[in-house]
This record gives structure tokens, C-alpha cells and sequence, in this order.
């Protein structure tokens, strides 16, 4: 452990001692949030990020360890352990060294070198290895395996069974693996050709070499997928005589008898096993690094689209659109609560377009609609359009927003939304949540798979465990961020509090249905399998605006209810102060005293007291309240509308590899090709911009055939970025 410890905080940069009090922080089961949070003086104020990062390589670093001792079992039990491997197995960085040096010792099917051993061969090939001066020519010692019961009936074919072993032996040699793949990854290429005389998608690697270090994350992930389709016949290119001289350099030694026979059986090994075993490992690992980089870039964009202002107090109209089927229409409260639905078909003529409009304004004057949130899917445009013309009939006073519905499909018809509305069928039941995500994004988005939320590239092409757990973790860390009502969050919602389980926040919603809203902290512990380790961890995320103590209502963690009564009292405040303007004098008078005296007074550590002092004084601070809201528009663009020169404001929609893609209210997004991004050279888009940022372009280019408008922020007015 201390080994592992010395390596994490080398790599991560953290004092040894910081890295050592967080491993032993999770082994104890802690939750990164709670870690993050409230252990702060432990670990140097780590962020969640660095956290998880430290995590994972901790997980890693272990399996590695007891793969190496796994290894190390098994040749020792085949008696073949000795001190060099044993060292080497102790020097491996990665589990690709530690499977190069296991792979002589692998048990392997039936091949040619086995065939060969089972003629009596492994002995002459072992000479003919070895390559000693004194031995003498390779036909001479063959002659004497040539064995008819034994399958061997000349000389020549002793020779060529012992070629066959000594190629297995070149092929096995865990040092000249590493240097063949060292060189592949420096000089070898990608190169990719058309399987076919199909138009595709994929043309744009129909003819397509790129050097292996220069490959885009995007790139390997394109051209994986138009194989695995059919469209492009791949392969990874390297010069044949400059990885066959590392080969021979590692393995010939010049003026031996067997010189030769090594050499061609190096050839051999070469050709028919190492480069197709090297071009294997060397793609699956740009795959991997390639389905890192994505689920990154998912994760990248997933947190600031949870994280997207909620529009608070604001009855709303979900409008989901359809053809065959209508448009779907639910209207819900401030608090998210049905009101009203209708099913309208705007799209069926133009006297229904008059109804639907008709329809949609009684609604809205009956239940006092401030703002239509429009889904993003199957006739948006149409269905914008109506919205823009009858914003135009009402004269103002109701905004709309394009909502992104990814999902909505998926959780429509999952049995929480039966649970949730039993009454109302499929459709309908996408409405509601296309109105109640702009309402509260995270609160919403939360119900559904992360992975069917619609943001990234190539999701659907990662593994899929891998995945989730990269976006799981995304939305913990949100919703910890953000805190949680008790006693109006669903049961997906309080899934992501640090600590609860999916049965333990079904059973806080049962225990609050049972026995009313709860009206303190401490009135969790009777919750049914909440413990109290799962109580530590969660109760400093869970709000309880109905309790009389009024740091239940805060993030403050009641082991500090202590620190936090004392704190007030140090500046001269009760708990009724807290949140008000007589909390403004709480940074002079801990500037007065000194951060750290104040801190031992309260009996907590520097950190803790910061962020409790911040607590007091804005008690339940939501960090999306300082980011800018979202965009509501009362008209719409036409593509044709469009002409070069034009800046318009837009929200961005998607972060990746190769631009940012923004609504700018004409129902096709616009991109920002990555060098348009920003005057200076960025390496990926995300240095600038993300999910949720509302941003000024302008128009370079529209081409109205293929649907595409490309867009600039060069010398347009900066992001609006939290």
C-alpha cells in the first residue's frame, strides 16, 4: 500500500499523507461527495474531479498488484519462476507489461510451435537459438532429430518444426514486444480504404492515412464504426524493414553457423505473428483511448447541461411534437404539479393549425402559462412556428425555449413514469417531462439513463459499464452539489445523494408519504435501512426547508452544527440571523480573529470553517443560480433567413472533439468548427465553451441543400459563461 500511496500522490501531484488519508477514506466506504465536502482538511481541499481520478488509479494500481501476484503464482507452479522474471513482473507499470512477460508461460491452444515440441523438437531449436560459436551448422544437428515414429522424416523438416518454436520464442519475448510497439505507435499509420463502391457517410475516409500519433479521438471512433458496418476495410501500416531490424537486432547474432536459421525464423515470426498480434493490441489500444476520451467528452458536456439554470416559480406549457400522433400538451405548476394536457395537430391542416392554436391559448389564459418549453424531436420546427405565431396573436408576455428531449421517449415509457403518472398514457407523459426539464433540469434529467441523454459522440459505441459509471459518477457529483429537498424530491433523485441506495431513497419517499414531510435531519435515522453510516454520508446533501433548526436547512453537515453554533457566536450572531444582512459581518470579524484561532476555537479546521461561515451567510446557495439563464424567444428564424455576416445569440447545445454545435433558433443547429472557436489556438473546444452557455455568433456560410449553417466567435462579443 505504501508503494501504491507513493505512486498516486507522484502522479496526482498531492502530498503523500493527503493521498494516504483518502484511500483509507474509501476503504472505510466513504462516498467521494461526502469526501469531498466534509473531509476536507484530510485531504488539502482535493476537488471531486481529482478525487475520482485518484479513485480509479488507486482501483487500477490494485488489480495491477494482484494480477502480478496472480502471474507469479501460476510459473511458480509450473516451476519456472526465477529472479529476473520475478523482478520484472515487480517493475511492470501496466497490465500489458505484466501480460507480455506471462505470455511464454501462458497455456496456449494447439499451434505449430506445439506440434513441433510434440516431435521431440524444443531441444535442436533451443541450439539453434542459443547461436553459440562452437555448435555446428544447422543441418548437421537436425539430422540427428530425424525420427519417422515421431513424424519427422528429414532434416529439413526437423528444421522447420524447430523454426516454428523459435518463432513462438521471438514472438513471446516481452522486451521486443514493448520496442515493436513503441516504434508502431511513433512511426506506424492508419490507413483506410472504401470496402466497397457504396456512398456512405464514412467517404471521408475512404482514402484516408493518418499518422498513429496524430489520430483524433473522433477519427478512431469514426473509422471503428464504418467497419464494424461494412463501409471501410482498415489496417495499421508500418515500415516492414525497419520493425524487422528492431526484430533482428534483439534476437541475430552475426557470425554464427545459425545465424541464418535465426534470422528467417525471426522473418517469420514477424510476419505471421508479431504484427498481426501488434496491430490487434495496438487498436484496441487507440479504441481504448479513443472510448476514454468520448466518455470524458460525455461527461465533460453531461455536467453542464444537469447543471443548466432552473426557470424557479414559472407555470410552464410542454409541448411534445408529433405527426401522426399530434402534438402532445401538458401544462404543470411552479412546482411541477399536472394541471392540464391536450393532445393538438398542428400539422394536419391548416384548420387544425387554427384549432391547436385556439386550444393551446385557452390553456395558457386558464392556468396563467408563462413560459412553453418546445421538444427538440419529429416536427419541432412546425411546432416552434406555431408557438412564435400565437406568441404573436397573444402579445407577449410568454416566452418559449427549444428543450433537448433525448430521453424523454425512454423515460415516458419506463416503469417510473407508470408509476409516477398512472393515469396518463405514454405521450402525454413525455410532455410533462419536456416542461418540468426546463423547470429544473437536473431534478428531471436525473430519471433518466445518462447515456440516453444525448450529449457527446459515440456514446452508443462505448462499453458500456465503463460509461456508466463515468456518468453516474457526473450526476452525483450535480445533484451533491446542488442539495436536495427531502421532502419533494423523487426517489431517482435522492438515487444520487451520497450514501442512499435505490432502496433507501424508495424508502425516505414511503417514510414521507406514511408520516407526513419531515421536519428534521435527525428524523431521517428512523427512515427504514437508512444506517448510520449512510446517514453521515447523506445528511449534509439533504435540505429540510420545514425543520426549526435552521441549519437543517443548509449544507452544513450536523457533526458541525457545533462549530457552526459557536461560529455565530464568536461574531456576535444567533441562529436567527443566519441568511440575513446580519451575516455580513461574519469575513471582517474572521479576518479579525484570524481564520486559524477562529477555526481551533470552533473546534473544526480551516476549510470546514470557510465553507460553514459561507453557509451561514447564503444558507442552501444553488451554484446554478450564477449561471445565465436560458434563452426564451417569442419568434422564429427561417434557414433562408440566414445570411452570412448575421450575429445572432445562441445556446450551446453539444461540446466535441471538432467544434460546439449551437441553437441559434432556427431548429437546425449551427457549428462552430474548433478553429473558429476562439483568436487562440485551443486543443479542444471545451477550453472556451460548454453545455448550457449562451454565446454571440456569426454566420459564415449556410447551405440551405444540406441543412448546415457554420457559425464563428471570432471577433464576435465573448461567451457568456458561468
Amino acid at each position: 500500500m505504501d508503494a501504491i500511496t507513493a505512486a498516486l500522490a507522484k502522479e496526482l501531484g498531492q502530498k503523500p499523507e493527503y493521498v494516504h488519508n483518502v484511500v483509507e477514506l474509501l476503504d472505510a466506504g466513504n462516498t467521494i461527495p461526502f469526501i469531498a465536502r466534509y473531509r476536507k482538511e484530510q485531504h488539502g481541499a482535493m476537488d471531486d474531479q481529482t478525487l475520482r481520478a485518484l479513485a480509479e488509479r488507486l482501483a487500477y494500481l490494485r488489480n495491477l498488484e494482484a494480477r502480478k501476484a496472480e502471474v507469479r503464482a501460476a510459473v511458480e507452479a509450473q516451476g519456472q519462476l526465477t529472479d529476473a522474471l520475478s523482478a520484472a513482473l515487480a517493475r511492470a507499470a501496466t497490465l500489458a507489461e505484466v501480460e507480455d512477460w506471462y505470455r511464454p508461460y501462458r497455456p496456449k491452444r494447439r499451434t505449430r510451435a506445439t506440434i513441433a515440441r510434440e516431435k521431440g523438437l524444443e531441444p535442436l531449436a533451443r541450439q539453434l537459438y542459443d547461436q553459440k560459436r562452437d555448435v555446428p551448422a544447422p543441418e548437421a544437428l537436425a539430422a540427428a532429430f530425424v525420427d519417422a515414429e515421431k513424424g519427422v522424416d528429414s532434416a529439413e523438416e526437423a528444421l522447420a518444426g524447430a523454426s516454428d518454436i523459435v518463432a513462438e520464442w521471438i514472438s513471446d519475448d516481452a522486451a521486443l514486444r514493448k520496442a515493436l510497439r513503441t516504434l508502431i505507435m511513433a512511426k506506424g499509420a492508419l490507413r483506410t480504404r472504401a470496402a466497397g463502391e457504396e456512398d456512405s457517410v464514412y467517404r471521408l475516409y475512404y482514402d484516408f492515412t493518418q499518422p498513429l500519433a496524430r489520430l483524433q479521438s473522433h477519427q478512431i471512433l469514426a473509422v471503428n464504426r464504418g467497419e464494424k458496418e461494412g463501409f471501410l476495410k482498415v489496417q495499421v501500416e508500418v515500415d516492414r524493414a525497419q520493425a524487422l531490424q528492431t526484430v533482428l537486432r534483439a534476437v541475430v547474432r552475426p557470425g554464427t553457423a545459425a545465424m541464418a536459421f535465426v534470422r528467417a525464423a525471426a522473418e517469420d515470426a514477424y510476419d505471421r505473428l508479431l504484427a498481426p498480434s501488434l496491430e490487434r493490441e495496438v487498436r484496441s489500444g487507440l479504441t481504448e483511448t479513443a472510448d476514454e476520451a468520448a466518455i470524458r467528452n460525455f461527461a465533460l458536456n453531461l455536467k453542464p447541461l444537469l447543471l443548466q439554470p432552473p426557470i424557479r416559480g414559472k407555470v410552464t406549457m410542454g409541448l411534445d411534437p408529433g405527426y401522426r400522433n399530434g402534438c402532445k400538451v401538458a401544462v404543470v405548476d411552479a412546482t411541477g404539479r399536472v394541471l392540464d394536457t391536450a393532445v393538438v395537430y398542428p400539422t394536419f391542416s391548416k384548420a387544425k393549425r387554427e384549432e391547436a392554436m385556439d386550444t393551446l391559448a385557452r390553456l395558457i389564459e386558464r392556468h396563467g402559462v408563462q413560459c412553453i418549453a418546445i421538444g427538440n424531436g419529429t416536427a419541432s420546427r412546425e411546432t416552434e412556428q406555431m408557438a412564435a405565431d400565437l406568441l404573436r396573436r397573444l402579445g407577449g408576455g410568454v416566452g418559449y425555449a427549444i428543450v433537448n428531449e433525448a430521453g424523454a421517449s425512454v423515460y415516458s415509457a419506463s416503469p417510473l413514469a407508470a408509476e409516477e403518472f398512472p393515469q396518463f398514457d405514454v405521450n402525454l407523459r413525455s410532455a410533462v417531462s419536456i416542461a418540468r426539464r426546463l423547470q429544473d433540469p437536473l431534478a428531471e434529467l436525473v430519471k433518466i439513463e445518462p447515456r440516453a441523454i444525448g450529449v457527446g459522440q459515440y456514446q452508443h459505441d462505448m462499453p458500456p459499464k465503463r460509461l456508466d459509471e463515468a456518468l453516474e459518477a457526473v450526476v452525483e457529483d450535480c445533484v451533491n452539489a446542488v442539495g436536495v429537498d427531502v421532502n419533494t424530491a423523487s426517489a431517482p433523485l435522492l438515487r444520487q445523494v451520497a450514501g442512499l441506495t435505490a432502496a433507501t431513497a424508495r424508502n425516505i419517499v414511503a417514510y414521507r408519504e406514511a408520516n407526513g414531510p419531515f421536519t428534521s435531519r435527525a428524523q431521517l435515522k428512523k427512515v427504514p435501512k437508512l444506517g448510520p453510516k449512510a446517514f453521515e454520508q447523506c445528511a449534509g446533501f439533504l435540505r429540510v426547508p420545514e425543520s426549526r433548526q435552521v441549519l437543517d436547512r443548509t449544507a452544513v453537515h450536523p457533526e458541525s452544527y457545533a462549530a457552526a453554533e459557536k461560529l455565530l457566536a464568536l461574531c456576535g450572531c444567533t441562529e436567527a440571523d443566519v441568511g440575513t444582512a446580519a451575516m455580513a459581518k461574519v469575513p471582517g470579524k474572521l479576518r479579525e480573529l484570524g481564520e486559524e484561532r477562529a477555526a481551533a476555537a470552533c473546534g473544526v479546521g480551516v476549510p470546514t470553517l470557510r465553507d460553514v461561515a459561507a453557509e451561514l451567510q447564503k444558507p442552501g446557495r444553488d451554484p446554478r443560480d450564477q449561471l445565465p439563464p436560458p434563452v426564451l424567444r417569442t419568434d422564429v428564424l427561417e434557414l433562408q433567413d440566414l445570411r452570412p455576416g448575421m450575429v445572432l445569440r445562441g445556446t450551446v447545445r453539444n461540446v466535441i472533439d471538432f467544434g460546439v454545435f449551437v441553437d441559434i433558433g432556427v431548429h437546425q443547429d449551427g457549428l462552430v468548427h474548433i478553429s473558429q472557436v476562439s483568436d487562440r489556438y485551443v486543443k479542444h473546444p471545451s477550453e472556451v465553451v460548454s453545455v448550457g452557455d449562451v454565446v454571440t455568433v456569426a454566420v459564415l456560410e449556410v447551405d440551405e441543400a444540406r441543412k448546415r449553417i457554420s457559425l464563428t466567435m471570432k471577433g464576435v462579443p465573448k461567451t457568456e459563461a458561468p
